[in-house]
């Protein structure tokens, strides 16, 4: 007969709060899982042990049939198998009996984020509602209390031994739950000699919050409540940080709460002295700007975005004998951004191998040959190395053509062959260089879609696009060469197309950025960097003509959010057909081998933090 859900219980209140930590009691629990994602995976074991003043007053332990098998790497670690969970009772008759075991308790957990955001999701599968639980976690209850030298680590095991616990951890929910109540008491003890006798003082010992950081909470009191960009200042009026929001106000006064931990972020604000904003039509304008303004202060309390023209490119060079340069500015021929140079050089190599481009750097006259004495690829040389046979211009052109062409779009041989490379090793069961023309070939393809999408909306002069709004209405964005040039909404009940009409005129002006000599090779998809106004052979542009690679990708992560819609365009917007894109559904799958090979250390990792 199926336990009728338990009465939600009432949130705990201030006075309530106050009651002393020995006559607070405590749910400790502990879960097993099918994996590490609340989402997607399952629980198959709950246990939690219910404590009051140092006793236990009940212990609460079953397994839960997860409706699925039970990776392998899981079961090396938990020792739960699919046969033992099989007669076991599903989580829907399980959480009812939880709820009412936990209730009015104060839940903790060993890494709570894991745990209770499993229950919640459980929760929300079986359309129980999750009581406003006061939740605690040893994990950050262990880093505030411990020094780095005491405690190195703070994985539920090695808290166990240092701190003396009776029971040692074995994943195992029960084992977990009980050795977690061993490290509760003991760090409860150290804070106690510190004058942390209730839940209430532990709340606001935990964060470590002191008292200059909360005063200055009045640097946010006359934010308003809209998207926009904030900016934190220092004693000369110096930029030190740089942030968005979708709620100015309520973002901005977190950093003056226990909710900010980071020890920067509470260096930043006791240097601050004022905070600026921008407010925003919408996310993606706020987003967009904060980009800018990055660029433009590079604040030294931000850790990306600051430096966008120190990505790094891989451009086919303008000479007979074309070869790559890993360089900061893109050519007509590019391929990129990539944050590292040895990541461009990596990719660079993969794809002249494939391409069999050139990688000798010696300067070869227009009526030159490419050298006899130049070994090939297959001795460690050169991929246009043919032995014994020199190369002239007109032989040679079809390489660099091959990686025109694979960078636009217009030929994807060269993937298909790296794939044939790694079904070749794999079929003589030489795995390791199977593993690595996988990886090689994962990243290429990334690179190559990368690229492919951000210069998809780049070559286009204007796009006009929009999405409902959270409350109601329309987000409009007006998007030239990859640009925004203009933002705006529509509230509800306003006709929205006078509102495009009217941000189309007054949007920004956007001249694409050519590139100062022409190509001597032009590109076969020439319509690729044509413009209305521009003859393709006399202007050459790079893939990006001028965005900020950041920005545009923005605005592509915004285009591709469901329920986005184009209202107008200038070109059509699209991928090539023979581009990356179709290679997506193969790299997901190569991708996800490699993450079954790591299920086990993650699994690992997360539970016991």
């Amino acid at each position: 007969m199926p336990v009728p859900p338990p009465a939600r219980p009432a949130q705990l209140a201030f006075d309530d709060l106050d009651t002393p930590l020995y006559a607070t009691t405590f749910v400790v629990v502990d879960l097993e899982t099918t994996g590490t994602s609340p989402d997607d995976d399952s629980i198959t074991e709950i246990g939690a042990v219910k404590v009051c003043g140092g006793e236990v007053l009940g212990e609460f332990a079953t397994l839960v049939d997860p409706g699925r098998a039970i990776p392998p790497q899981i079961v090396q670690i938990t020792g739960i198998t699919t046969a033992m969970v099989r007669q076991a009772p599903q989580i829907d008759a399980v959480l009812p009996g939880f709820l009412e075991f936990a209730s009015g308790a104060v839940l903790v957990a060993h890494n709570a984020r894991f745990d209770i955001g499993f229950l919640k999701a459980a929760a929300a599968r079986c359309t129980t509602a999750w009581p406003a639980f006061q939740v605690l976690c040893t994990v950050q209850l262990a880093r505030r209390i411990l020094s780095r030298d005491e405690a190195p680590s703070v994985r539920l095991s090695a808290l166990a031994q240092l701190l003396g616990s009776q029971t040692r951890p074995t994943h195992r929910a029960l084992d977990d739950a009980r050795a977690t109540v061993d490290v509760l008491h003991a760090l409860i003890g150290r804070v106690g000699n510190l004058g942390v006798h209730s839940l209430t003082e532990l709340a606001d010992y935990l964060p470590a919050v002191n008292h200059r950081q909360r005063a200055k909470r009045v640097l946010a009191a006359d934010l308003p409540a809209v998207p926009g960009v904030y900016l934190f200042r220092g004693p000369s009026d110096e930029v030190l940080y740089i942030g968005t929001a979708v709620n100015l106000r309520r973002r901005v006064r977190t950093y003056f709460t226990g909710s900010e931990t980071r020890p920067r972020m509470r260096e930043m604000v006791a240097l601050a002295t004022r905070i600026d904003h921008v407010p925003c039509a919408h996310g993606l304008e706020a987003g967009v700007r904060e980009l800018r303004l990055l660029l433009a202060h590079t604040p030294p309390y931000n850790r990306r975005s600051k430096f966008p023209q120190r990505a790094w490119w891989i451009t086919l060079t303008q000479e007979p004998f074309p070869r790559f340069t890993i360089t900061r500015t893109p050519g007509r021929d590019a391929l990129g951004p990539f944050g590292s140079r040895a990541n461009a050089a990596e990719i660079a190599a993969t794809v002249a191998e494939y391409c069999g481009l050139r990688t000798c750097t010696t300067r070869i006259p227009r009526h030159g040959r490419h050298g006899a004495d130049c070994p090939p690829a297959a001795v460690g040389g050169c991929p246009a190395g043919r032995i014994g046979t020199p190369t002239d211009a007109t032989q040679y052109a079809p390489a660099p053509r091959a990686v025109r062409e694979l960078f636009t779009g217009g030929d994807d041989r060269p993937l298909h062959a790296m794939r044939e490379r790694l079904e070749t090793c794999s079929a003589a069961e030489n795995f390791e260089a199977a593993a690595r023309a996988r990886d090689r070939t994962v990243a290429v393809v990334r690179a190559l879609h990368r690229t492919q999408r951000l210069a998809a909306l780049a070559r286009i002069a204007e796009l006009v696009a929009a999405r409902r709004a959270e409350a109601g209405g329309w987000e409009f964005a007006v998007i030239r060469y990859g640009r925004l040039a203009a933002a705006g909404t529509a509230a509800r009940g306003v006709p929205p197309m006078p509102v495009v009409d009217y941000l189309v005129a007054a949007a920004e002006t956007v001249i694409p950025t050519g590139l100062d000599a022409p190509a001597e090779i032009p590109l076969t998809l020439s319509s690729l960097d044509a413009t209305p106004c521009d003859d393709p052979r006399s202007i050459a542009y790079p893939p990006l003509r001028g965005a900020l690679p950041e920005e545009t990708a923005l605005l592509v992560r915004w285009l591709e959010q469901p329920g986005t819609r184009i209202v107008r365009t200038t070109d059509g917007y699209g991928g090539p057909r023979l581009g990356a894109g179709p290679w997506l559904s193969w790299v997901e799958r190569a991708e996800s081998a490699v993450r079954v090979e790591a299920t086990g250390r993650d699994y690992l990792s997360r539970t016991e933090a």
